[in-house]
């Protein structure tokens, strides 16, 4: 039998408290680190391969140009209205002259000064009625433009119904008007609402604006071909380019009147200046002459051709002026589409010319 335990004493270590635990720190802001090469440190976070590349992406819209000085404008308002003051003016002292000669001689230039007034304010309405039009069919293009790009039903049916009102009296227009009535409603997308109306309402339209173009063009190229002088070149391609120049917009509903042709055609010089085209003449020349056009034509024929050409450009550059959208399911004319027309053409007259010398 063991002998019992004695008690004994043990000594008991307090418990220690647990250590707080450190706080995580706060995320590092990206800097710029110097080294031989700079470097910029991107966060985790950001991926670096789905940034756009730059050299790759659409270049930004042109800005705007400036805003020219109204100091033009304001002068010729100033100097018409002297002009017209000094008109009523004269005209008033003429009646009261004849008036003091004979009373009948005062009332016939009474009522020829009331035909001449009226037939001025009626020509000033029909000028400003031309200058609204071609204003509205190039509001309607921007519209249209706007529409396309943010695929905008609404404003693309608001656009629709425009374009079908300003071409509702050409009959080339009529089959697609009423295709459009048919199936507007069941398009949903305003990008594909814009390219089927343009396909319909003036797919017709731009086939006859290419024939007028190419007629145009033909007919410079003959004149130019039997005319004696260069002057006389010269003034008939004008006259033939102002003339196309108004068919055309008249064809796409503009109808511009005097004041409006001329806006018309600053704007049509404007574009050709812009996109390079008037210089590019030197380019149609060694391109015609590359391809042995002077080898099969003669000289008068290899010249009327060329200017026949520059009359092409002129037109294609008016139709994408005057035109109520801009092209985008059909596709632009070029020039080779008239080049092999005209070269045709050439050589047609060349062999007529020929069989009638022998």
């Amino acid at each position: 039998m063991t002998a019992p335990r004695k008690p004994a004493a043990f000594r008991i270590e307090p418990e220690k408290k647990p250590e707080p635990r450190p706080e995580p720190e706060a995320p590092r802001r990206p800097r710029a680190v110097k080294s031989a090469d700079m470097a910029v440190v991107v966060p985790a976070e950001v991926d670096v391969f789905d940034e756009p590349d730059t050299a790759l992406a659409e270049p930004p819209p042109a800005s705007p140009p400036r805003r020219r000085s109204r100091i033009g404008a304001i002068f010729l308002g100033a100097l018409g209205i002297l002009v017209t003051l000094a008109v009523g003016l004269w005209t008033d002292r003429l009646i009261r002259d004849l008036f003091s000669r004979s009373d009948w001689l005062g009332w016939l230039a009474t009522g020829v000064a009331a035909v001449a007034a009226i037939a001025f304010l009626a020509i000033l309405v029909r000028e400003l009625a031309g200058l609204f039009r071609l204003a509205s069919v190039e509001k309607l293009h921007g519209r249209a433009l706007d529409a396309l790009e943010r695929d905008d039903t609404k404003a693309a049916r608001n656009v629709v119904r425009d374009l079908t009102d300003l071409v509702s009296t050409k009959p080339e227009t009529a089959a697609g008007r009423r295709t459009l009535a048919d199936i507007e409603n069941d398009i949903i997308d305003g990008a594909d609402l814009i390219r089927l109306a343009e396909t319909e309402l003036l797919g017709p339209l731009d086939a006859r604006a290419q024939v007028l173009i190419l007629d145009a063009a033909k007919r410079v190229s003959v004149v130019t071909a039997v005319s004696p002088r260069a002057l006389v070149d010269l003034a008939y391609v004008l006259f033939e380019a102002g003339r196309l120049i108004r068919r055309l917009a008249e064809l796409y509903g503009a109808r511009p009147g005097t004041l409006g042709f001329i806006r018309l055609t600053r704007d049509v010089l404007a574009h050709l200046a812009v996109t390079g085209a008037i210089a590019a003449g030197d380019e149609l020349v060694h391109q015609l002459v590359g391809q042995g056009l002077a080898a099969r034509l003669s000289a008068k024929l290899g010249e009327g051709v060329v200017n026949g050409m520059m009359t092409a450009r002129i037109g294609v550059a008016a139709m994408e002026t005057v035109r109520p959208m801009p092209f985008s399911a059909l596709r632009r004319p070029g020039m080779s589409d008239f080049l092999a027309a005209l070269t045709r053409f050439a050589r047609k007259k060349g062999q007529t010319a020929a069989d009638s010398k022998d």
